[in-house]
């Protein structure tokens, strides 16, 4: 999957174990302009190092896969964590469109085509 949008904050790398490292960052991802939303990406081992050429701020499209895992509790209960995995990060230039990534899912970003009409009786949900 791929996703447009800004870089919010990125963090430091973790070394989680001795072969294991990881490290997170945000993207700010503006579907609707009123309720931006902050996503939590994580990158992994060699690629730790792929926001570090990135300032804040900058416009980012993040190709990523989306993990899930179940894990049982000492107590015999179930809980499901979610994590988005980004392999690739790319500056996107202004005015340049989204390029076609072989057959993946693109979440497009972008401003709803009306947003002018009276929606006073509207709920944002």
């Amino acid at each position: 999957m791929v996703i447009e949008g800004k870089l919010h904050a990125k963090f430091e790398t973790q070394q989680i174990s001795d072969s294991f490292k990881k490290r997170d960052f945000v993207v700010e991802y503006v579907d609707n302009p009123l309720y931006p939303q902050y996503v939590t990406f994580q990158i992994n081992q060699d690629r730790v190092s792929l926001v570090d050429n990135f300032a804040v701020g900058d416009k980012i499209e993040v190709t990523f896969n989306l993990r899930g895992r179940e894990w049982t509790n000492p107590q015999g209960e179930k809980k499901y964590f979610n994590t988005l995995e980004a392999w690739r990060v790319q500056k996107v230039e202004a005015g340049a469109s989204t390029p076609s990534n072989g057959g993946g899912q693109t979440v497009q970003i972008g401003v709803p085509a009306d947003i002018s009409g009276d929606n006073s009786d509207d709920l944002p949900f």
